[in-house]
Formats: C-alpha cells, sequence, structure tokens
C-alpha cells in the first residue's frame, strides 16, 4: 500500500526580488540562476519543486550551501512566501491560509528546531520548553506538567530550573527538542538542528531523535547538508543544487542509483554497509519455498548488511537466511560474499535484478 502522504509540495517557485512574480515565465522556459540575476538582479530561491512527504516518517532535504534547502522548508509554514505554487498539508494548501489561520497552523500543526537553538535566555528550561503551550493558552499547571513530561523524554530530568547558559550545546538542543514536542504538533521542522554540535554529540541527539520517532511517528522534515546524517535518519531523501532538486527516493536508490555525476560525487565515501539492506542483496529460488541452509543464521528484513556481517561473523558462518520480521518465515537467502561485494564494489541500476530495484523501496 502507497504511504499516506502528509505534505505535498507542487510546481513550488521562489525568486527573491521586488519583482518575482514578472520573471516566473522565464525561469519556467529555462532562465538559469546565473542569468536571471545577471539580467535581472533577482535570485532564484527555488526551481519547480515537486515532492510528496509520506505521514509519519523523515523526509530529509539535504544540499550543499546556497542549494535551497532552508528556503524550502521555511516556505512549509510560510515564514517565506512563494513566487509561485502550491504546498498541501492535509487537504489545505497553505499558500491560501487567511492570517488567522495561519497564525492557528503555526501553534498546532507544526514546530520547528532550528540550528542554534533559538532559546530564551532569560527562561528556564521549563519555561522554554512550555512556551509554546503558554502562548496557545493551556493551563499554567498543565503546561507544567506536558513540559515536565518532555524535559523527561529527552533526558534532561532535574535540569528544569536551568537556565539556557548553563546548558551545553547537546543539552540545549534537547531543550528545543522538547520544547517544539510539547505541542504536539503532527509535523515538526528541523533547519539543521544538529548542525552546531559536535560530532559525537550531534550523534546522540540522532539517535535521541530515532528512538523518540519509534514511538511517536511525528512527520518529520529534516534539513542538512552532511549525507552520512541524511542517510542515518532519512525515510526519504531529496537533494538539491542550485534550488532544483536533482534526486529523491530512500538512501538505498540514491547511493546504489545515483542519478548523475554530482550525486556520484555525494556517495562515493559513503559506508555502504550501513546503508544497503538485506533483501536488497538476497537471492531467492526460482521456484519452490526459501529453505536455509544448515547452519545458516537468521537475519530480519530491513537489517543493513553491515549489521548481517557481523552477526555471520560472530556465529562463523558465511551463509544466512533473510526472515519477514512479522510472519517469522524465511523470504531470501544471503551469503557472506554477496554482503562484501555489495560493500565495496559500485552495483550499477542495470545490475540489479527486478526484486532488487524493488527492495531499494
Amino acid at each position: 500500500m502507497a504511504d499516506e502522504i502528509a505534505i505535498s509540495i507542487r510546481d513550488l517557485y521562489k525568486i527573491f526580488g521586488p519583482n518575482d512574480k514578472a520573471h516566473v515565465d522565464a525561469v519556467r522556459r529555462g532562465m538559469t540562476k546565473t542569468e536571471l540575476l545577471a539580467e535581472t538582479q533577482h535570485v532564484l530561491g527555488l526551481k519547480d519543486i515537486n515532492i510528496d512527504m509520506p505521514k509519519g516518517a523523515i523526509q530529509v532535504v539535504m544540499g550543499l550551501s546556497g542549494s535551497g534547502k532552508s528556503t524550502l522548508i521555511r516556505h512549509i509554514n510560510r515564514l517565506i512566501e512563494p513566487t509561485a505554487g502550491e504546498i498541501v498539508i492535509g487537504e489545505e494548501d497553505v499558500l491560501a491560509m487567511s492570517d488567522k489561520r495561519l497564525r492557528d497552523f503555526r501553534r498546532h500543526t507544526v514546530s520547528m528546531v532550528f540550528q542554534r537553538f533559538a532559546l530564551l535566555p532569560h527562561k528556564t528550561v521549563i519555561d522554554n520548553v512550555s512556551y509554546g503551550l503558554n502562548i496557545t493558552g493551556v493551563p499554567k499547571p498543565k503546561q507544567r506538567e506536558t513540559a515536565a513530561y518532555w524535559i523527561d523524554r529527552v533526558g534532561l530530568a532535574g535540569y528544569e530550573d536551568n537556565y539556557p547558559a548553563q546548558l551545553s550545546g547537546g543539552m540545549q538542543q534537547r531543550v528545543g527538542l522538547a520544547r517544539a514536542l510539547a505541542t504536539d504538533a503532527e509535523i515538526l521542522l528541523m533547519d539543521e538542528a544538529f548542525s552546531a554540535l559536535d560530532p559525537l554529540i550531534r550523534m546522540d541527539m540522532q539517535q535521541v531523535l530515532l528512538d523518540l520517532q519509534k514511538e511517536l511517528k511525528k512527520t518529520i522534515v529534516f534539513i542538512t547538508h552532511d549525507l552520512d546524517e541524511a542517510l542515518r535518519l532519512g525515510d526519504r531523501i531529496a537533494v538539491l543544487r542550485d534550488g532544483e532538486i536533482v534526486q529523491q527516493g530512500t538512501g538505498q536508490q540514491i547511493v546504489l542509483t545515483p542519478a548523475d555525476d554530482y550525486i556520484s560525487s555525494f556517495v562515493k565515501e559513503v559506508n555502504r554497509g550501513r546503508v544497503i539492506r538485506v533483501e536488497t542483496v538476497m537471492t531467492t529460488p526460482d521456484e519452490g519455498p526459501v529453505v536455509p541452509e544448515p547452519g545458516s543464521v537468521p537475519v530480519r528484513r530491513g537489517t543493513v548488511i553491515e549489521e548481517a556481517a557481523k552477526k555471520m561473523s560472530d556465529k562463523e558462518v558465511t551463509r544466512a537466511h533473510v526472515i519477514d520480521p512479522d510472519t517469522r518465515q524465511p523470504i531470501g537467502l544471503l551469503t557472506m560474499r554477496a554482503i562484501m561485494a555489495a560493500m565495496v564494489m559500485p552495483l550499477p541500476a542495470d545490475a540489479l535484478t527486478d526484486e532488487q530495484i524493488e527492495a531499494l523501496a
């Protein structure tokens, strides 16, 4: 069954400048970002963005500085007004909202976590976390109760009365995350939320987010310039360059079937063992059921091949069988040789079987 769509963006354009709408047709006809700037002194921020973001999943938007990723996320809650296009959440076009409806939308439907934390320095942790609840008129006792719950969930119990300046960067970002979650918004927008953190703290925050997401199933739009972060977090990934989407899909699709040389340059140093899943490289018999060989170890569908290889090595075997986690039945066979080949050798699209291509999604 197809994923339910939470956010649908169609034909979105953003041109920065005083006469932006006058230049949309020229951009549609092929005027480049460089030509637009040289001829009109307007800047092309986004060009023909079309993307469906699944409900209850993490949609990563990545790209280098200037690619348009932060511009894109700020269109979802209309912090930036578009030049053309539509953004539909549920069955409602965000761009058609009145000022009153937009305020309500921002208070109840979307929350945002910023790169630089955006905490109120004169307020304590619990007051920062309850800030959104206070704006929406939640009674004070309920504000405190809800804020305390989320402070605990992000691992900051005991710091309720501290001020932001008394916390480390990682702790401040946990406060920002707790504040966003406290409003119980359906959609969480995270703009380079972990980019200012040291690498180890950043990985810790990524795990905090993944652990919470297993339970909460929020629709999360996560902006990053880091491919490793994108691959670790993203259920789906869209790669932007110069305001255009170059490729979108799962992490496996992007790593194994890059759309062009630009994407290839991104993924060439990726640890493929942490991205490729066992169902992508397993084999199935032409006829009949899957029959595990003696000594074969079971691995669950969805396991990355690095984890499967470790399990096989620990058991001192070279073969495994992939099982469906729901039925517990074997659905494919796996060898250490296939794992090692997938880790170190490029796997061009024309070398993939129909079953492997389907598994990439």
